[in-house]
């Protein structure tokens, strides 16, 4: 399986600078996973073992998108694989990729979204961390790499260096999550530049942010995750009616069908609305 190794180190070096770190990140557990469940060297893997895990994924009950990330992952690797003729015949190009489900985002009511905000008010870094996810609809991986110079005050915009495919954008953030940012840093005593540093002044990291939403849904008894606020935030001003070309600025989507699901989720508040005026 040495060369297994060595390709996938390869395939991740010359790729570098056209991941993004989560795309990485996703990518390297995506592969892991694959060669776990299918221990052969890569020129002996056919298209029936990429089927077969494809269906073990199905029935552990992963979602269609999940899938479909994974095996982008596989079919990205085989295809760097092919170019540098490492392999005759790409196994993954028999194999279809599973259809998306057509589902809206999940997303907080303003109630739950009072309900997160109370449960977090005892740690103001928490309750900081919880409103600017919030206010700004970054991903996690932009949260936890902001520097305090990359904060404008005066006009409440922070700038997002690198976002997803290495796209620096700015987001706007609000009066009440610039007070709760104030207090927090005005006791927050580590010397760093970023701004939620752990006691080393790096940033904190994505599985202890992850932890702590983990405890969040248990306490709440509904599920929530730093990407439920990133819904969130787009869901509550698509349904105050902003236009959802600017929406897509904030979110720093390449591709504005990414952000018209939240049109139709506009347009499905709008029905429930209407339903609930005349029953």
């Amino acid at each position: 399986m040495k060369i297994n190794q060595k390709a996938l180190q390869d395939f991740f070096l010359d790729n570098q600078n056209f991941f993004s770190p989560e795309t990485i990140r996703s990518y390297r557990l995506s592969l892991r996973q694959f060669f776990s469940s299918c221990p052969k060297d890569l020129t002996e893997v056919k298209a029936k073992d990429i089927r077969k895990w494809l269906e073990e994924l199905n029935n552990a009950e992963l979602k269609a998108t999940s899938i479909q990330i994974k095996l982008a992952a596989v079919k990205s690797f085989y295809e760097y694989c092919m170019e540098e003729n490492l392999i005759h015949k790409n196994p993954t190009v028999m194999v279809k990729t599973p259809q998306k489900e057509d589902s809206l985002p999940y997303y907080l009511t303003r109630r739950q979204l009072g309900l997160l905000r109370e449960l977090t008010k005892t740690s103001l870094r928490d309750r900081a961390i919880v409103e600017t996810l919030y206010a700004t609809g970054v991903r996690i991986s932009e949260l936890l790499q902001i520097r305090l110079e990359d904060i404008k005050w005066d006009t409440r915009q922070i700038w997002i260096r690198k976002g997803k495919g290495n796209r620096a954008r700015p987001v706007l953030f609000t009066y009440e999550c610039a007070e709760r940012l104030k207090i927090y840093l005005e006791r927050q005593n580590v010397n760093s530049q970023y701004l939620f540093p752990n006691s080393k002044g790096q940033p904190i990291s994505r599985q202890l942010v992850q932890k702590l939403f983990r405890g969040y849904s248990d306490a709440l008894e509904f599920k929530v995750t730093p990407h439920t606020l990133r819904h969130t935030f787009a869901s509550h001003l698509a349904e105050k009616g902003m236009d959802f070309t600017l929406i897509q600025e904030l979110l720093g989507h390449a591709n504005v069908n990414s952000t018209r699901i939240y049109t139709r989720l506009m347009n499905n508040a709008r029905k429930k609305q209407y339903d609930q005026y005349q029953t």
